[in-house]
């Protein structure tokens, strides 16, 4: 059975930094493209950033380019979402999801999610 376990979310103020990480099970990780997708009060669900199976590449939405980097612990199962320079329009509950891309909106499979507000 897959199962995402999403952790790391938070309250932090605009400019700090928080790390999600996704912990998997029954799935390999590395196997399949896996990312990070956020939904906001009233928004719909939106991918954050992606990576892919077979070399590693990643993709990130314009919105968070040079701001958010994704990684993975193929070791642990394990992966990561590094969230820099948070901005309050970033405030949404993020899930880790597969398969994973840009005109993906509808996930097979995500977590229960995990809350992130950026606020003063």
């Amino acid at each position: 059975q897959v199962q995402f376990v999403e952790s790391g979310g938070g309250l932090v103020q605009p400019g700090g930094s928080l790390r999600l990480s996704c912990a998997a099970s029954g799935f390999t990780l590395n196997d399949y493209g896996v990312g990070w997708f956020r939904q906001a009060p009233k928004k719909e669900r939106e991918v954050v950033s992606c990576i892919s199976s077979s070399d590693g590449g990643t993709y990130y939405a314009d919105s968070v380019k040079g701001r958010f980097t994704i990684s993975r612990d193929n070791a642990k199962n394990t992966m990561y979402l590094q969230m820099d320079s948070l901005k309050p329009e970033d405030t949404a509950v993020y899930y880790c999801a597969t398969p994973c891309g840009p005109f993906i909106s509808t996930p097979d499979y995500w977590g229960q999610g995990t809350q992130v507000t950026v606020s003063s």
